[in-house]
């Protein structure tokens, strides 16, 4: 596998995958260019390498073919905009006698958009001979789209087989979310703090069993602790509770004891006496909560709690809101633990932020750039942290 950085493009039809599947208004706007921001630097390289670009992507989940409101024409002025005026051309089909004649004509320093990916069924599913169309049209191939990871489709994993080892790359993206990962699973310096939040216990149960072997403090935060407070005894009133989860959490909180793991689960909550943003609010310990009332954040005592485990941590991963912190009333938990996280990684601990929710917490609190790293493929990296094989990695490493 050869290292982005070094790679010289120079004359070289770089075909990168990215992840464009950005949020759109009816009005065909972006509402959300995250996504591709993130995939600017490794554009550029290729360009200032004196190499040409063809991008391709999947926006949305068009069912029946070629669609107006998915198709990828929507981005090309942004994206130009976003490469510093560069002009950008755009394909209305991803394969076929358009792409292909497109593609021939593309000089270095171009840079050539093509149409949606999943207007075939045959991307998602994986389909060799399309693989094939895809891959003529480039001389090298990069995957930069760690959102699409964990998916085995034409586009982010079956087409390497179509480059030679040395034209199959990581972008920059791609390569910071890979390094990024691998060292909090690999070589995390301890103590190491996995920070555990989000609604489900069901959804987390892979994370948290992966983590056991490689963490040495847990905290779970958010809706699913309330699983772990009933199974323990406690009363929760209406909180969140999955009740088929009840023995899972006492096995998880043994296995940990068994492998010197410290859980920690919130002292008290903030409870209030409906889902609402405008409901009354009090404070309980999470175990004693009274009935017809439910947690919806953590309370002082754990939020301090929390704040120290995390401080003397030196590798931290978070991913999960600790509250509904959508509400306003519900959002303290989870804005003191984006700014212990974001002390812990002033005072030099590494900081690993992912999960749709996390991400958003961190940005909507302005701590995106006070953390080490935050990764954009949510479905991605969870698989990924659950010790699962991850095929669009996998594709550029074999």
């Amino acid at each position: 596998m050869s290292s982005f950085s070094a790679y010289d493009f120079k004359n070289q039809k770089a075909l990168i995958r990215v992840d464009f599947n950005v949020p759109l208004n009816d009005k065909f706007e972006i509402t959300d260019d995250t996504r591709m921001r993130a995939a600017v630097p490794t554009i550029k390289k290729i360009l200032n390498d004196g190499g040409s670009v063809i991008l391709m992507s999947h926006l949305g989940r068009p069912k029946d073919g070629p669609t107006e409101k998915y198709s990828l024409k929507h981005l090309i002025s942004h994206l130009s905009e976003l490469l510093g005026g560069t002009r950008v051309f755009f394909a209305d089909d991803c394969i076929g006698e358009q792409a292909w004649l497109t593609t021939g004509m593309l000089r270095p320093g171009e840079v050539l958009l093509l149409e949606n990916l999943r207007f075939y069924k045959e991307e998602e599913k994986g389909n060799e001979e399309f693989a094939a169309k895809l891959a003529r049209l480039g001389d090298v191939w990069v995957n930069d789209a760690f959102g699409t990871a964990h998916r085995a489709h034409a586009s982010t994993a079956v087409i390497a087989k179509f480059f030679q080892p040395e034209k199959r790359l990581f972008g920059y993206l791609m390569e910071g979310e890979v390094n990024s990962a691998e060292k909090v699973l690999h070589s995390a310096e301890k103590p190491f703090v996995a920070i555990i939040g989000g609604a489900k216990v069901s959804d987390k149960i892979l994370i948290i069993e992966n983590l056991l072997e490689r963490a040495t403090d847990i905290i779970i935060g958010g809706g699913m602790a309330y699983t772990f407070m009933k199974a323990r005894g406690g009363k929760i009133g209406n909180s969140l509770c999955e009740e088929d989860r009840l023995h899972t959490a006492m096995e998880i909180l043994q296995k940990a004891k068994e492998r010197n793991v410290s859980i920690h689960l919130p002292e008290d909550s903030v409870i209030a006496d409906k889902f609402d943003a405008e409901a009354n609010t009090a404070t309980a310990p999470s175990d004693a909560i009274p009935d017809g009332w439910m947690g919806l954040d953590i309370g002082p005592k754990a939020e301090g709690i929390f704040a120290e485990v995390i401080k003397k941590s030196r590798t931290i991963l978070w991913n999960g809101p600790m509250g509904v912190f959508e509400m306003e009333k519900f959002q303290k938990g989870t804005k003191a633990v984006a700014t212990a996280i974001a002390e812990a990684t002033q005072a030099g601990s590494f900081s690993l932020v992912g999960g749709g929710d996390s991400v958003a917490a961190v940005n909507k609190f302005g701590f995106a750039d006070k953390v080490s790293y935050v990764s954009t493929g949510g479905g991605a990296m969870l698989e990924y942290f659950e010790g699962k094989v991850l095929p669009g990695i996998a594709a550029v490493k074999s």
